[in-house]
């Protein structure tokens, strides 16, 4: 049994609240310079890409390379908007729930759009199975009537 005292090294941070964060030890990839492999390529195939960051947005923000969303303005727009009315959906939730007025919400600020882009790669009539914090998922489909349900389970603790 070692008899040498434990000792416990905690790193400093490379950055605090409110100071500039230097970035410089990273190797960031430019964009567009990723490879993006096939769909039905091998895991061990893919094991390059653990170790890298598959940058898409170039500096000036438009998307370039193998990674670029080939996706039409009108789709777009309708992601923005599933997102914006998740947003505002979001902030009604959370002031009935803090005015007490329903008695459980888990609100999903700053996860719009991880619960938008799959609605948006869907088609119609396929299931999808929102859970806590998604439901931009119903509402990037249009579905008021399932957003209008879960709604009303939160005012009532029976599930109708």
């Amino acid at each position: 049994m070692s008899t040498a005292p434990l000792r416990l090294h905690v790193p400093e941070p490379t950055g605090r609240p409110g100071h500039e964060t230097d970035f410089s030890y990273l190797h960031l990839s430019r964009a567009g310079e990723v490879r993006r492999p096939p769909v039905e390529a091998m895991p061990a195939d893919t094991s390059d890409l653990a170790y890298t960051l598959a940058r898409v947005l170039d500096d000036e923000g438009c998307a370039v390379g193998p990674w670029a969303p080939k996706i039409d303005t009108d789709r777009l727009r309708h992601g923005l908007r599933a997102m914006l009315k998740t947003r505002a959906y979001n902030a009604r939730m959370l002031i009935a729930q803090r005015q007490k007025k329903i008695s459980f919400y888990i609100q999903c600020l700053g996860e719009e759009a991880i619960a938008t882009a799959p609605a948006l790669a869907l088609q119609p009539g396929d299931m999808c199975f929102p859970t806590y914090r998604q439901p931009g998922l119903l509402l990037a489909r249009d579905d008021i009537s399932k957003v209008e349900r879960c709604a009303r389970r939160c005012r009532t603790k029976a599930i109708p």
